[in-house]
Formats: C-alpha cells, structure tokens, sequence
C-alpha cells in the first residue's frame, strides 16, 4: 500500500450518518493475524541472522503483549483481553535466540483448566459456570467484578528486579532468563489503590513512582503510590489513565475527560457488560493538570486547564528557568480504546477502512506550564516566556500546546509508543525521540523526532509492522543518540517470518534483523535487561 498523501490524512465528516471521520484512508491491508493465538515457545530456538547485530549488544530484550484470544470455546472481545505471552530474545556475540512462555497467572490458570473464560477482563465479561444450577448461575450475575492479573501490558523494574504488569492491582514477578512466572504482587496489600499504571517512572537514585485509584464511599481517589491522594473532579466519574507525567521535582497527573462510570462498571456482571461498557470520552470537558511536588508531597494549589484531550504515553517532563515543559502523545478525541476490539482489528476491506478512518489521530506535543503563578500574577497575558516554544498559559491557568512535529509526521498517521534515552535524559532537557507512525491500526513505521527543527528519520517496508523501539545506549556513549533501536516487527501475511530489527539510532538505518521461525502477534511493551559489563 503506498502512503496516504496528507490530504488523506485532513478532517472530514461524514455528511450521511454524522459519523466523524478524521481521515480518509482506502485500500488498508488486512491484518488480521496480528490477533491471532500462537502456541508458548519455552525453549530457546535459534534464529536467522541478516546484516549485523553489533557485538556489544548484550542482553535480554523483553517484549509483553497479549498471545491468545480464544479459551475452548470463549473469544475475548477487546485486543487488551488476550492472556499475557512473554517474549526474550537473548543477544550476545551478534547471535539471537528467541523463547515465548505464557505469565503464570491465576486467571490464566483458571480459564485453561476449565477451557472456557473464567475472569473478566477489560473488554469481556465471564459467563457463569455451566456447572452451576439456574439459581447459582443467578446469584453469580450480582457478584461484583474480580481485578484480573492478566498482566499483558509491559514489563518493569523494581529495585533490579523484573515485573510484568497491567492496569490492576496485580503484578507478577519474572526471571528474565527463563520467563518463568516467580511470584504475585498484590498493589492493594501495600497501599489502598483498586489498580496501578504499567509505567511507574525511576528517579536516578532507584526511587520508584506510580499512580493507582481506590474507590470508597467518599468517592474516586487518584493515589501517587509513595507520594500523595487526589480527590476526582467527578467522585463517581473517574479519569481513566495509563501513565502519567515526571520531572526531577514534580508529579504530574492527567486528569483528562476519558471517564469510568463507576455504577456501570460494578454493574457489569448483572448487565451482562465488560469494564470497558463503562468508559467513556466526554468532550465538553477540559483536561487538568495536576502537579505534586515529590519531596513535601504536596499538590499544588495551581490547576493547569487545556482544552479536552486523550493521552496513553507521554514522552518527557522537565524542569527549567522557572517552566515545567511536558511532551506528550495526545488526541482531540479519546474514543479510540473502545475501537480496539478483535473484531475490528480482524476486518479487511471498507470496512477496515471505515475503523480506521474513524479513529483520532494522536501526535506529539509540547505543553509549558509556568511554576511561579501567584496572587500578583497578571491576567490575560501569556506567562510563557520561552523564546523556542510557541505553547501557551494564561492565567487562570489555562494551557495551549506547542505541535512537536512538521506537516510531514500527518503523511505518516502521527505517532505514538514514544521512547527517549530514558536513562539518561529521563527529567531532563533532551532533543530525540522515537515511536511508531500510525497509518494502520498498528504501527506501520518507526519514526526518530529531532526536535532541533522538528525534522524526522523514517524506517518503512510494505506489509511490515514494527512494533514499540526500545533505545539501547552504546557503553561509553558520549552523545544521546549513540546506541540502537530495537524493535520487534511483525509480519502477518507472511507466515513465520517475525522479526528483531535493530536499527542505529543515529543514522536510523537497519543494521540486522534476527528472523524468528514461529508467529508472534503484535504486542505492546518491552524493555531491554543488559548483561553488558562497561
């Protein structure tokens, strides 16, 4: 499929059934074993090496996603439902091997044992035990939701340790060797949260944060694990998150109009209905953020207002001659996690299209929130006095971005799954950073931003579909794009032909690829566990 032209990629709208349609894509290949269930690979096979992997690489690159839709009978509804399969591909001496394993979870467990769907999961409610006479297959519809531990998003560390985790309470703990299911972590026993994000954020001294919910009688309550609660806006009409923002002194969460209609959540048993029924995006809402100062614990008493946005990922957060500048991946429309369902991702031809068309593009961008806001502070100018960003704040505060891309990034769907040299510019001014385009449902492309002048480096085949770049820094790196680009890419109407790319990330040229002789479906988050010695 050739790309789109930019014109494909301008808002338009459906005069005929008032659907919006934000683009205006035809002919999009389908893609449906992207979700199609693979067998667990335990043992470590050997794969076929092109070009070079560099011989400094050394290590564990970790990959999470989901590997099976289907349990006996049961289909999971939502692309965020398929049980968690873990992925290694173990490089050393420019050689790499590859074992898959199935997380050890209980509801995995559970559901292979009875071979139908025990435990709900996002996007797909259980259905009572056939076992069960009429009056207890009743009774079980007004039982309240079970948190699964289906933790299928990422993987991330504690204190050198290796965690798999999702968007509940539970995390299970990993041997990065073996994939081996260690041990279950239960959030809730160590603080009152309903459920954690899967990207906690690591100071430099090994401190860890994350964010989780509670929910009481009092209502929805936003908890910085280690820091701080935040009453919700809405007590019963929560944001819905999946990460949130850092810099060296500040917490910031994104209180955004993606809500969670608690009633109908606790209700979707006896409704029939997944947690999923009860999200929703309400546009004549603004997004608010909230800042926490990370030392006091403190939440500041300035709210920062933007107009109505949806973000899962953000890129960087910072602090600097009084500003706290935060790049992030957003849309003006947060619909979009309700579209990921198996069935729409399964489709072909306009009706493929249709799904897709439908969706809100997101793109990076840049917000400036002044620190200093008080009392004397004049009204109706813009605070932002940075001379390199044209974003926007005004007091009461109200908060405009700053696009971090060209024309160029629309041709290529915008951009999402951002990674930076975390372990080095993590809360700190930066220039680079990578992600996935998005002229499918999936990423199509990998993109570097080099935000001196906004300008992009592009990797692109047909028929490929590259999966979240993961940077490696070279030992010794003196520049913070010396190193690679990992990534996993996905071929789903070639069979058995999965790859590992690894690109330089400076010229961001592929180097090598390791071909791996099983299928891999396309999956969220991983992370790199070196074993090199500096």
């Amino acid at each position: 499929m050739s790309p789109p032209s930019s014109t494909d990629l301008k808002k338009t709208k459906s005069k005929k059934n008032k659907v919006h349609h934000y683009t205006d894509v035809h002919g999009l290949p389908c893609i449906e074993k992207i979700v199609a269930s693979v067998d667990e690979t335990p043992e470590a096979i050997s794969t076929n090496i092109s070009g070079t992997i560099p011989e400094w690489i050394s290590g564990n690159f970790l990959r999470n996603g989901p590997g099976k839709f289907e349990i006996g009978n049961n289909k999971f509804n939502h692309w965020f439902d398929g049980m968690a399969l873990l992925h290694q591909f173990k490089i050393a001496g420019g050689q790499v091997t590859y074992k898959s394993r199935f997380l050890g979870s209980d509801c995995y467990t559970a559901n292979s044992e009875n071979s139908r769907i025990v435990v709900s999961e996002f996007g797909t409610v259980a259905m009572p035990d056939p076992c069960k006479n009429f009056f207890q297959r009743f009774l079980s519809r007004f039982e309240l939701p079970k948190a699964s531990d289906n933790d299928n998003v990422s993987f991330v560390t504690y204190k050198g340790d290796y965690y798999v985790s999702t968007e509940t309470n539970f995390m299970h703990k990993v041997d990065p060797e073996t994939l081996e299911t260690k041990e279950k972590v239960d959030w809730s026993k160590f603080i009152a949260v309903n459920g954690a994000t899967a990207h906690p954020h690591t100071d430099p001294d090994g401190t860890t944060y994350n964010m989780g919910n509670s929910y009481s009688a009092k209502g929805a309550i936003y908890n910085i694990i280690l820091v701080c609660s935040i009453p919700s806006m809405d007590k019963a009409r929560p944001s819905y998150y999946h990460s949130f923002a850092m810099s060296e002194n500040y917490v910031v969460f994104i209180e955004q109009p993606i809500k969670m209609d608690l009633l109908k959540i606790v209700t979707g048993n006896l409704r029939g209905k997944g947690f999923s029924d009860g999200v929703y995006w309400d546009p004549k809402l603004q997004t608010i953020f909230h800042l926490i100062n990370k030392q006091t614990g403190k939440l500041n008493s300035v709210k920062y207002h933007a107009k109505a946005l949806s973000t899962f990922h953000q890129i960087n957060t910072w602090e600097e001659d009084g500003f706290l500048v935060m790049d992030l991946c957003a849309a003006d429309d947060g619909k979009a996690i309700n579209n990921y369902i198996v069935q729409n991702m399964r489709k072909s031809g306009e009706a493929l299209d249709e799904v897709y068309n439908t969706m809100c593009r997101v793109f990076p961008r840049r917000f400036v929130l002044p620190l200093n806001v008080d009392k004397e502070t004049p009204c109706g100018q813009n605070l932002n006095t940075r001379p390199d960003s044209t974003a926007t704040a005004t007091k009461t505060v109200f908060c405009t971005h700053e696009d971090l891309h060209g024309e160029e990034l629309h041709t290529y769907g915008g951009l999402e799954f951002p990674q930076i040299n975390y372990a080095k510019y993590n809360t700190k001014p930066y220039r680079y950073f990578y992600g996935c385009g998005f002229r499918h449902l999936v990423g199509d492309t990998l993109i570097k931003m080099d935000l001196q002048g906004k300008k992009m480096k592009v990797w692109e085949h047909p028929g490929l579909y590259p999966s979240e770049p993961v940077f490696v820094p070279l030992p010794g790196a003196t520049e913070e794009d010396d190193g690679v680009i990992m990534s996993v890419v996905i071929t789903p109407n070639k069979d058995k032909s999965t790859f590992l790319l690894v690109l330089d990330a400076k010229t961001f040229k592929e180097l090598g690829r390791a071909e791996v002789p099983v299928n891999i479906p396309y999956g969220f988050h991983g992370t790199f566990n070196s074993t090199m010695t500096h």
